[in-house]
């Protein structure tokens, strides 16, 4: 068993202060005992999308310099939420990435975000990711957390909405699936717990949902996210929720043998039609 911690945090177009408060959050979430932590979507940068791509880069260069130094220096799993991955500097769209960083600083997996969130909201607000945002290609198989006992499954954000994703995952061996996030508020009253359980119930497996939370980006945009990081067992029980007033860490134990447990007393996954489905 193991403590996970979910992160909860509200950024800006300001690069270099939204990296020093995830440190913070991150370093408040290991002091607390936690083995793997969790960013959310777009925690290094909510603004322009000519800032973002600007500053956007491969995996392994300065984007994700301080966070790797961090997973060394505390010997813990990092999920680094997302980020904006530019393969090489003539691309004309970048990808919106999330990494899973090992205790040793290495990049042990990541995934392109494959699902854009091209959406006009009820309240208002327009969203084009597609616009800056290349589809990923792949999905990412499940990721050992050597150590901890689990296989991860990575994704992002408005992935939620596709069931067949996580099926894919959990086929892949997953255990737990992250979704690192910036739900919009409108949308995520209506909907986030109730996917995120679903997912969880679906695939007998936990979910680790980062989240952003409140007024996020530019102040002259009109953007508010949901919050309400939280973590959910197999049988698709809540187990923490950092609500939706502020930022935090929801930090919840991981137990491997629930997941055993769960699928022994209702083994569903064995039941499927494989033949037709």
């Amino acid at each position: 068993m193991f403590h996970a911690a979910a992160v909860q945090m509200t950024s800006s177009a300001d690069r270099a202060a939204n990296e020093a408060r995830a440190l913070a959050l991150v370093g408040q979430a290991a002091d607390r005992g936690a083995k793997l932590i969790g960013l959310p979507e777009v925690w290094e940068h909510v603004g322009p999308a000519q800032q973002k791509k600007a500053f956007a880069g491969p995996l392994e260069g300065r984007q994700l310099a301080a966070l790797r130094e961090f997973c060394t220096k505390r010997a813990v799993w990092l999920v680094a939420g997302s980020i904006a991955e530019r393969e090489h500097k003539d691309a004309a769209r970048i990808y919106n990435t999330t990494a899973l960083i090992s205790p040793q600083g290495k990049i042990a997996g990541a995934y392109r975000k494959m699902h854009l969130f091209d959406v006009d909201i009820p309240d208002g607000a327009r969203y084009r990711e597609s616009e800056t945002v290349a589809p990923g290609p792949e999905l990412a198989p499940a990721a050992e957390l050597s150590g901890l006992g689990i296989k991860i499954g990575l994704s992002v954000c408005y992935d939620l909405r596709f069931p067949e994703l996580y099926r894919k995952l959990s086929d892949s061996g997953a255990d737990m699936l992250s979704v690192p996030a910036a739900f919009t508020a409108y949308t995520g009253r209506a909907h986030w717990e109730v996917l995120l359980r679903a997912r969880a119930i679906e695939n007998q497996a936990y979910v680790f949902a980062p989240a952003q939370v409140g007024k996020i980006g530019p102040s002259q945009e009109n953007r508010f996210a949901w919050g309400h990081a939280c973590i959910v067992d197999p049988w698709g029980e809540v187990l923490a929720d950092c609500g939706g007033e502020g930022e935090g860490i929801a930090i919840a134990p991981i137990d491997p043998t629930r997941i055993a447990q769960v699928r022994r007393d209702l083994p569903a996954l064995k039941h499927r039609r494989r033949d037709l489905l």
